[in-house]
């Protein structure tokens, strides 16, 4: 039996990798900073739970007999597990290089690629393909709704069929080691690369697969679509291989047709209708019949962190989200502008050299949807640790977003955001909080909720 160790095995996409690694009856243990720091109780408590020996981040948890240390791209040679695998002589490796090993193990492999929406996307594949009995293993980045109950984080689903599904991230540039039966690619907009970089990159991604499916709605990925091994999908034009259209929102979600049938989805917005689109066709290209996808998509309770209502106390409702980046920002308030009531949002911008890039234009699509009763509340930026230039502020950001017309407000502190979410939200409210790579969020929107339960204000 081999032995792993998972340095910041609370990550998404650690712990869905060790959970995996654990099933094909591995030795796994881990350790990560925010389980020494008490953080992240719970993923702690349920990877024990499976059999996963959790240590310090001190180096303990790597000794002779370890096989290999998996790092993230976001973990640094000075953390204390590394050196010890250093001075041992123990193989590390990347975190991708482990899911693209495991990626190339399955006869069929679908990788969902794209600058959004990949991971309600790899749910929405993984979900249909597990309903109808096709067995497939799913790594995902976010927790899925549908398998709350299983052991263990449900950011996997685990099988002994022929079909793995995974969402290939391109920031890190890790798309770039699979080699796809399919390859997703559901957009392509301003990230963590610049565009020019990113056509290249999915261009690639699709010359290196069997079959494409691409967004024929995204501008920026026409020259994909001359790929003759690509089929597209959309809900704009009738000209696709899968066409969604007459998308109306729904009290708890959304309705749309396809093949002149009604299909409602329990998430709402525009953007989901065309991630169950892709999903339909990505499933059909394994042999699934579109309608029965379809179907089964009218069951899929989505993702965490993805507009997901954390609960509604005296008539305000508290949302947690992901969106961190232009294209997500725009997506998420679009699809809350669809439904009544003032939004008050609190953006945690992540890194300062994603805010140089696309700050601005973050700040641009949340003055262009918001109204003029609406707020925006900003932190400081998330800064995760390692070395970086810090000559942004978002101070910079909010001062920009005033000068656009909005109701734009900075505070040092979340709490101080917290009591200002309190004071002012009245009934018929959205709080929605955003941001990424942050595990504490949920934990914040749930306080925000319970301190609403509490509060003896009068509810206006």
């Amino acid at each position: 039996m081999k032995k792993v160790c998972f340095c910041g095995i609370s990550g998404s996409g650690m712990s869905a990798l060790a959970q995996v690694l654990k099933a094909k009856g591995y030795e796994v243990c881990g350790s990560d900073r925010s389980f020494d720091q008490g953080k992240d109780k719970k993923n702690k408590k349920t990877l024990e739970s499976i059999g996963i020996k959790i240590f310090k981040q001190d180096g303990s948890a790597i000794d002779k007999n370890t096989d290999f240390l998996y790092v993230s791209t976001a973990v640094e040679d000075t953390i204390s597990d590394v050196k010890k695998a250093l001075d041992l002589n123990i193989k590390i490796k990347k975190r991708s290089d482990l899911l693209a090993e495991i990626f190339s193990s399955y006869k069929y492999g679908v990788a969902v690629g794209g600058t959004s929406g990949k991971t309600t996307l790899t749910a929405m594949i993984g979900f249909i393909l597990d309903q109808l009995k096709q067995k497939p293993t799913v790594i995902n980045g976010g927790l899925l709704k549908n398998y709350q109950k299983q052991k263990g984080i449900p950011n996997v689903i685990l099988n002994n069929g022929q079909i793995c599904v995974i969402e290939a991230d391109e920031s890190d540039g890790s798309i770039e080691k699979y080699n796809p039966y399919i390859a997703v690619v559901n957009n392509i907009t301003i990230d963590h690369k610049p565009i020019d970089e990113l056509k290249k990159l999915f261009s690639d991604f699709i010359n290196r697969s069997h079959f494409g499916v691409v967004n024929l709605d995204c501008e920026n990925s026409k020259e994909l679509i001359k790929n003759k091994k690509v089929k597209t999908f959309s809900i704009k034009n009738p000209k696709a291989d899968i066409f969604f259209s007459k998308i109306k929102p729904l009290k708890n979600g959304v309705s749309y047709e396809f093949m002149k049938k009604r299909f409602k989805l329990k998430l709402i917005g525009a953007f989901n209708v065309s991630n169950a689109a892709a999903a339909v066709l990505a499933t059909s290209m394994l042999g699934i019949d579109p309608i029965k996808a379809a179907e089964v998509l009218q069951k899929f309770s989505g993702t965490k962190r993805r507009l997901d209502v954390i609960g509604i106390k005296n008539g305000i409702s508290v949302i947690d989200d992901f969106a961190h980046n232009p294209d997500k920002v725009r997506a998420s308030v679009s699809a809350l502008r669809d439904y009544k009531g003032r939004l008050l949002i609190m953006f945690q911008p992540h890194g300062f050299s994603p805010m140089r890039m696309m700050g601005k234009e973050i700040i641009e699509n949340f003055a262009s949807l918001m109204n003029k009763n609406d707020m925006l509340f900003m932190p400081e930026i998330f800064y995760a640790g390692g070395s970086v230039k810090k000559d942004i502020s978002s101070v910079d950001l909010i001062d920009y977003g005033k000068s656009l017309g909005l109701k734009a407000f900075f505070y040092q502190t979340r709490d101080e955001i917290k009591n200002q979410l309190i004071k002012l939200s009245k009934k018929g409210d959205r709080i929605v909080i955003m941001g990424a790579r942050d595990n504490s969020l949920t934990d914040f929107c749930k306080s925000i909720l319970k301190e609403i339960e509490c509060s003896k204000k009068v509810i206006k």
